[in-house]
């Protein structure tokens, strides 16, 4: 036996080598691209066509290539569903449909009449043909990703104009395929359609409550993250059954999972990592190894076919959206987004030109031939290597358009300091400073745990540490940085006050006390001294389910909110949160709060889906008994004694709070009551001193303000 003979036989074969020499390029391809300024997308393609048998032939595209490259694409839908803006989507879902019948109608239009007069196709071949000029994947959709600009209105058009345009291409790809199994009859295109709405519908009405149902019941990552994974499958299984292609059913699952997972929750964060680590490369590897260069050099036939097909694709799809570009005004920059994005030709050409090549025709001929299925492959490599040019370099410039070095000079630096003391508490706590904090800003998180010098023990001090490890858990699966801090003092209070002075934090997030008994206040002593020794703003928090799995975002703001220093800072907070969890903020006010709110709103955040009601009198706090539900926020602004939006039906609070929203999640804010030094921001007789009159006329100038911009 010879033990030591390490020749090696090509094509490799053995499951152990393959997977290691796939992650080997996975690794690899993008450090040396990258110094090459060239994107990754294009490495794994270029990986795949060197190790492939048109290459090397050091692999052969077997059956893992297939499968996790269906998975790939399969998540590359899935992924532009899950991070689409849905605010924004709305909003433009009217330049998404034009976008997307353009992209459709003027490449399978050029194509026909190219196909008939140039290459002397049939009328049946040709349709077919040139409905693969107009499909198109999101190839490139992991470079928007990379580059955080997701959620940018025209990223919104592309994706949405993707998924019609890829409808209406499988339709015809369904039809045509019909046509030759004997299946399409007069009502074929109804029955089709009408299969393809009713599940639609399907999949939109009992897939959140589903998924709702699960979050609710089940917090574990690893749980989570199968059961998303299902769910794609399922829907893109479904929607195969029914004679589509399962990229809408990925697609679709990603649509209306969109409210459950926000793009900041450790959740996304695992399905982004998977599938840019493992799946989606795998399928661009897989795509790759299709490619054969020798049709170059082949018979002239392939080269004019190859040539024809992919000048019409984008030829097609830069007409398409430098129309949608025209219509709707909008910039070179979007444009050219739309176009990278909308270029690339994968999953839905190829399942085209297979399905063609499979139909066998009663003269023995295939309805499409070797010369365009060899062109095929050659205008995915062609289109995919446009798009990521393309897309990488408008993707950075938008990138660097967003960015404004002056005004973030100018902010404030935020610091949202949150005290873990409860286990209980811990995941909710972290995951609302998720949401409300400035993406834009780094390392604004703190995490403190306070041990009590009477009582300090070397036990406590470990369980401190768990919590605090817990805790950084949490926001290290969102790809946050936490800071971690761990102090003695005489009591919590002292020590959370202390942190927050020494640290500067500019927001302090804390759980809701639970009474202990009939005496304790409904607040707790905690945040009564915090409130007292913290003139920064205050959150006392508790959800009942999961964040994610709110509906609506229910913000009672009391009369004269708008004068306290920390107005426009709250309303950011919760802008912020509703734009994230992708629900409604319905803020209620008097008419005169409730102008300014709508103003400011309007201003800086346009994309929140927000609804404004009149609440004239505080006393009518309980009239919101009927608006809260289960799955809804309450937010109360509160104010603290003394300060200019103070009312003393205030009192009534914590006893109105425990006895009509028991069965309510609850977040009571006290703003800040500090803010630049020149202004006049803290009251001790707030009806009659001078310093409460400069700082109504501040807040009447400040309205007036708005009122004129808006």
């Amino acid at each position: 036996m010879n033990w030591l003979d390490l020749s090696l036989k090509l094509p490799i074969t053995d499951p152990t080598w393959i997977f290691l020499l796939v992650l080997l390029i996975i690794l690899f391809a993008p450090i040396l691209l990258t110094k090459l300024r060239i994107p990754h997308i294009i490495g794994m393609i270029l990986a795949g066509l060197a190790i492939g048998e048109h290459g090397f032939n050091i692999l052969v595209r077997d059956s893992s290539f297939e499968l996790f490259g269906k998975v790939g694409v399969y998540y590359i839908m899935f992924l532009a569903g899950l991070e689409m803006n849905m605010a924004d989507f709305k909003k433009n879902r009217g330049k998404a449909v034009a976008l997307g019948l353009l992209a459709f109608i003027i490449p399978i239009s050029i194509g026909m009449v190219t196909n008939v007069l140039l290459l002397k196709y049939s009328l049946i071949t040709s349709i077919l043909l040139a409905s693969m000029y107009a499909s198109h994947t999101l190839v490139a959709y992991p470079i928007v990703i990379r580059y955080g600009i997701s959620r940018q209105r025209s990223v919104s058009i592309a994706v949405g104009g993707t998924a019609v345009t890829d409808t209406l291409t499988l339709l015809v790809l369904a039809v045509i395929s019909g046509v030759f199994k004997g299946e399409a009859g007069g009502l074929f295109w109804l029955w089709l359609v009408l299969r393809f709405v009713v599940l639609a519908m399907l999949i939109m009405y009992f897939l959140p409550r589903v998924g709702r149902w699960f979050f609710r019941r089940y917090d574990d990552n690893v749980m989570q993250y199968i059961f998303v994974l299902a769910m794609v499958f399922l829907g893109a299984g479904l929607m195969e059954l029914i004679g589509m292609e399962g990229i809408l059913g990925a697609f679709l699952v990603g649509l209306v999972l969109n409210r459950l997972i926000p793009h900041v929750s450790p959740l996304m964060s695992h399905l982004e990592f998977v599938g840019n680590a493992l799946f989606i490369p795998y399928f661009l590897i897989g795509v790759g190894m299709l490619i054969d260069v020798k049709v170059i050099f082949g018979g002239g036939d392939a080269l004019k076919v190859a040539g024809v097909m992919i000048v019409v694709a984008l030829g097609g799809k830069w007409i398409a959206s430098w129309l949608t570009q025209k219509i709707y005004r909008m910039s070179v920059l979007e444009r050219e987004l739309m176009f990278g994005l909308s270029n690339a030709q994968a999953a839905a050409t190829l399942a085209a030109v297979l399905v063609g090549y499979n139909i066998i025709l009663p003269d023995g001929s295939r309805l499409l031939n070797e010369d365009v299925l060899n062109g095929t492959v050659l205008l995915i490599l062609v289109t995919c290597i446009v798009s990521s040019f393309t897309t990488e370099r408008a993707a950075r410039k938008m990138a660097m358009g967003e960015a404004h070095p002056e005004e973030d000079r100018s902010r404030e630096p935020e610091k949202i300091l949150i005290p873990v003391a409860n286990p209980n508490t811990i995941e909710y706590l972290m995951n609302l400073s998720l949401v409300i904090r400035d993406p834009k800003q780094k390392d604004n998180l703190l995490a403190l745990n306070v041990i009590n010098d009477h009582s300090g023990t070397e036990a406590l001090e470990q369980q401190g540490k768990r919590y605090l490890e817990r805790a950084a858990k949490i926001t290290a699966s969102a790809g946050v940085e936490l800071k971690c801090i761990s102090r003695y003092d005489l009591n919590i209070a002292a020590g959370i006050i202390h942190t927050a002075k020494e640290h500067g934090a500019t927001d302090v997030i804390i759980g809701l006390h639970w009474k202990v008994n009939i005496v304790d206040s409904f607040f707790g002593m905690l945040t009564e001294s915090l409130l007292k020794g913290l003139h920064r703003e205050v959150m006392v928090a508790r959800f009942l389910i999961p964040i994610n799995t709110l509906r609506r975002i229910i913000v009672a703001v009391p009369p004269k909110a708008e004068y306290e220093a920390g107005f426009q800072k709250w309303v950011d907070h919760f802008c912020r949160m509703g734009t994230t969890l992708g629900c409604r903020v319905h803020f209620f006010a008097n008419e005169q709060t409730g102008n300014l709110l709508q103003a400011l709103v309007k201003k800086k955040h346009s994309n929140t889906l927000t609804e404004f009601s009149r609440l004239d009198e505080w006393e009518d706090l309980l009239l919101l008994t009927g608006q809260v539900n289960y799955d809804h926020l309450l937010v109360v602004i509160s104010a603290r004694r003394g300060s200019i939006s103070y009312d003393s039906s205030f009192e009534k609070l914590p006893s109105q709070l425990g006895r009509y929203f028991t069965n309510n999640s609850l977040i009571v804010l006290y703003p800040d009551q500090l803010g630049d030094p020149q202004d006049a921001l803290s009251f001790s007789n707030p009806q009659g001193s001078n310093e409460s009159q400069h700082y109504e006329k501040v807040g009447r100038w400040f309205y007036k303000w708005f009122k004129k911009e808006n």
